[in-house]
């Protein structure tokens, strides 16, 4: 790679290939490279963005038949901050659902922004004809750029979340069946084998000499789209 490091805006970002697209300008002179996203940052991986500001080194491929970006470092972003700072007081978002290599996406309207969208492991996936129409959207993780992902606002989940949820609402123990138990926990399913948890295994309230397959009652103690928390009753 050459010596000289240069400053450009990345322009493009091909998911599928991971590689993103840099424009920077050389004596006057608008210049486009491109670079690997696997090898992006000499410290720890960026999560690229259109409009990242980048700085950069510019060099033969290892095959030497095209000159390509190397030692990328991200600087910043006018357009990710600008949505930060509305997140942090209204989170609310329009965009366009996108799939690449079975990971969802969402683009924003305005920025073209791509952000990961956070499924609950008891979500229904979207379906092909909800691809690329809009949807609405907030940001998680807005405190780290390198983690923000998108949570859909209008989510289907399966049958067996809406009873969690019922049961959650209503305080109403359930029945839950362990199917292993190891010194780090004791994990089971619930609603059949859908929606799965975990207990300590210093949990009071276990029936003596609990082994595999064994059905208790436990009360679910917290829900969410991502997670839940149960503790074992009488």
């Amino acid at each position: 790679m050459g010596k000289d490091v240069h400053t450009g805006t990345v322009s493009f970002i091909n998911h599928d290939k991971h590689y993103i697209m840099i424009e920077y300008i050389v004596n006057g002179r608008k210049k486009v490279v491109n670079g690997s996203m696997a090898k992006n940052n000499i410290n720890k991986k960026h999560a690229f963005h259109i409009g990242d500001v980048v700085s950069f080194t510019v060099g033969l491929s290892a095959r030497g038949d095209r000159m390509q970006a190397g030692n990328i470092r991200f600087l910043y972003n006018n357009a990710l901050d600008a949505l930060i700072n509305k997140a942090n007081k209204e989170n609310n978002f329009i965009g366009y659902l996108k799939v690449v290599d079975d990971t969802y996406f969402v683009k924003e309207i305005d920025s073209y922004l791509f952000f990961p969208v956070q499924l609950s492991p008891w979500q229904l996936k979207p379906s092909e004809a909800e691809l690329n129409e809009a949807v609405t959207f907030e940001l998680l993780h807005t405190d780290n750029k390198n983690k923000i992902t998108a949570s859909l606002f209008t989510t289907k989940f399966i049958p067996e979340y809406y009873s969690a949820e019922r049961a959650y609402k209503k305080k109403e123990p359930v029945y839950a069946t362990v199917y292993k138990i190891s010194p780090h926990g004791i994990y089971l399913h619930l609603f059949g084998d859908k929606i799965k948890a975990k207990l300590s295994p210093k949990a009071g309230k276990l029936p003596p000499q609990l082994k595999t397959g064994d059905t208790i009652r436990v009360l679910i103690t917290y829900l969410s789209k991502i997670k839940i928390a149960v503790e074992a009753v009488l």
